[in-house]
């Protein structure tokens, strides 16, 4: 089994039952309470969870200094005995980490093949991991509000699949609408919109080859906004690289009075698109249970039929020896 994707990105190393999960508080503080309630729920999926106290750290809206939260993650890709790191939360405050991450940190992270699982503003980071480390990723869910509240909010099948060996198959969750039919294939990237955007024009900026599938997740960003940032990705040739788009479901991306909808917006936008384009499918910000998906495997699109969805082809995960 190959240790690196198609698209040229090194496997991560495979987890599940019996391994060890390390949390670590990349962006905003969280709540005590949230944190217990995820330990239970880990364990219960047999994993056995360990933590530094700097998760603990505050410093405003952040979870500490931004030097304490970028240790945090490159202590845990020193150890053989951590086989995934999970965000606690999003929020805010992962960029800050990347001016702080050096060339060897990459190279860190490379070696020790540790599966990074989280989504929202660890965008960042799954961005930085295939830039700069060349490492694949997990868009899975944190602590906060997901696995704390257990698999309503939280799709178990898919978060233990994502780091097994075998690809993970068909996904065609309850809701997915068909906005751009067709059929494409390509490496999956993405992640929250703005988070991508952000990172244009710094040395770590989205960069995703072409032929790629776009997966686009927003939170609380009102259409116009939406509409906006859609402008900015086809400016700078983003939209152009893609072979197809994977909206998630963009809760609180409506007008408050239901006027106007994120998706009438994102179907305008598109509407000369020459791929496929989903809508609802829900991994990242969600109104329904997250589905996990990796990020750097090869994946199909199905936007025909009665079932649009996505089949994952490849693992990121390598089933050889670490």
């Amino acid at each position: 089994m190959s240790a690196q994707t198609r698209a040229g990105l090194l496997k991560v190393r495979a987890a599940g039952p019996g391994c060890r999960i390390g949390l670590v508080a990349p962006a905003s503080p969280f709540e005590r309470g949230d944190f217990e309630q995820g330990l239970v729920e880990l364990k219960r999926l047999g994993f056995e969870p360990v933590f530094d106290e700097r998760v603990f750290e505050r410093r405003g809206y952040v979870a500490g200094e931004p030097e304490s939260r970028a240790t945090q993650l490159t202590d845990f890709w020193r150890r053989a005995d951590v086989d995934v790191v999970l965000a606690i939360r999003g929020g805010y405050g992962s960029a800050q980490l990347l001016r702080g991450l050096s060339l060897m940190d990459a190279q860190l992270a490379r070696q020790a093949r540790t599966a990074l699982v989280g989504y929202s503003d660890i965008t960042s980071l799954h961005v930085w991991l295939a830039t700069c480390a060349g490492l694949v990723s997990i868009h899975g869910p944190m602590i906060d509000r997901r696995l704390s509240q257990g698999p309503s909010q939280y799709d178990p099948v898919s978060f233990l699949a994502s780091l097994r060996p075998e690809p993970m198959g068909e996904l065609c969750p309850d809701g997915v609408e068909v906005l751009g039919a067709g059929e494409a294939e390509g490496p999956l990237f993405g992640g929250t919109l703005t988070q991508l955007l952000a990172s244009l024009g710094t040395p770590w900026a989205f960069r995703p080859p072409s032929g790629h599938v776009l997966l686009l997740d927003e939170v609380g960003e009102r259409p116009y906004r939406i509409d906006r940032m859609l402008e900015q990705a086809r400016q700078t040739g983003l939209l152009a690289k893609a072979s197809a788009i994977v909206f998630g479901q963009l809760p609180r991306c409506d007008e408050p009075d239901g006027g106007l909808t994120a998706k009438a917006v994102v179907a305008d936008a598109l509407r000369d698109f020459a791929g496929p384009v989903l809508w609802g499918f829900p991994s990242g910000h969600t109104t329904s249970a997250l589905v996990t998906v990796p990020f750097g495997v090869h994946v199909r699109v199905l936007a025909t039929g009665t079932r649009p969805g996505l089949v994952v082809d490849e693992s990121a995960v390598d089933g050889g020896p670490a």
